[in-house]
């Protein structure tokens, strides 16, 4: 089925030319709302070992990851031979910038590296890092993963996010100045959010943000997060894959055309995960939201709010 939005493979397919692998890998970082930087316990939502549940073995040395990874993904993709390395677990410019430059030229230097993608949050942004960002962005393929999750204060309070939306805007503002591409998170089903609010969400997030690429999530509610005690205590309500799908085309639709989407939904280790559990069904996922396209006639952007407000 011919996808109705612009996927990241598609991307880079198109700037590459071939298909390209997108390598995992956990540097070491911690958070600012975890270590009491800016504030303690980190994220409601997130585990002890943060985002990085999937990464093979983020324990070993940056090499040794990408190595692994990469012999992993080559079991199903035999032919892939050219390499994207993500920064993905925790906040990966939480360090000072010589820090950062050991650990990130660690793995643009490995075999076939095109470009380094890099998970962050933009209170994490200080202008020497984001020159040293810029200076990587002239070698390499550049995006910035930043966390937002959400563009109303009131939920970022009640999540712990410890910072607030203006801290968002001013971040992209600084990276788009070099050029730097960001890729913006959202999570749909955060704690007292409608579907209004996750709409005005990607509204807010396309008027206020010069932004390449977008990633919207699902809220996977995990054992042992401060979520699971709101969850208990009947604070969350977690959604239906019929209301996350209908949510995502509307937000699909709001999206402009030249926006990539990252990704629609993510994952989560089952032995973890309480729910959603029809998420595990990723692909299940993704073809009800192809699906729901289809039947509606819609595709990405078909009410671009930069062109109808």
């Amino acid at each position: 089925m011919q996808k109705r939005y612009i996927t990241w493979n598609d991307y880079l397919r198109n700037t590459f030319g071939e298909k390209i692998f997108k390598v995992p890998i956990d540097a070491g970082f911690d958070c600012p709302n975890r270590d009491g930087t800016v504030a303690h316990g980190g994220c409601t939502f997130c585990t002890v070992s943060g985002s990085g549940d999937m990464i093979v073995a983020p324990e070993a040395p940056i090499p040794v990851q990408f190595e692994k990874e990469v012999a992993a993904f080559h079991q199903k993709w035999p032919g892939v031979k050219k390499y994207i390395v993500y920064f993905q677990n925790f906040t990966n410019t939480h360090a000072p910038v010589e820090v950062l430059r050991e650990r990130f030229e660690q793995a643009v230097t490995m075999p076939d590296v095109v470009g380094i993608s890099i998970g962050t949050r933009p209170d994490c942004l200080p202008e020497d890092v984001v020159n040293y960002l810029a200076e990587l962005n002239e070698r390499f393929e550049v995006w910035i993963d930043l966390g937002l999750q959400t563009t109303f204060d009131t939920t970022s309070d009640l999540i712990n996010r410890a910072h607030d939306y203006a801290t968002y805007v001013d971040a992209v503002k600084r990276l788009r100045l070099h050029g730097i591409n960001v890729c913006t998170h959202l999570i749909n089903g955060l704690p007292g959010e409608t579907p209004e609010m996750m709409l005005e969400n990607v509204r807010r997030m396309v008027l206020d943000s010069d932004i390449q690429g977008v990633k919207l999530h699902l809220l996977h509610l995990m054992r042992n997060t401060a979520l699971q005690r709101d969850y208990h205590a009947g604070k969350l309500q977690l959604m239906s894959r019929k209301l996350y799908v209908d949510t995502i085309c509307n937000q699909l639709e709001l999206i402009p055309k030249e926006i990539v989407i990252h990704r629609l939904t993510g994952d989560a280790p089952r032995e973890s995960l309480i729910g959603p559990m029809w998420s595990l069904k990723k692909w299940e996922v993704l073809n009800a939201i192809d699906k729901e396209m289809e039947l509606r006639g819609s595709w990405q952007g078909i009410a671009d709010v930069r062109r109808f407000g």
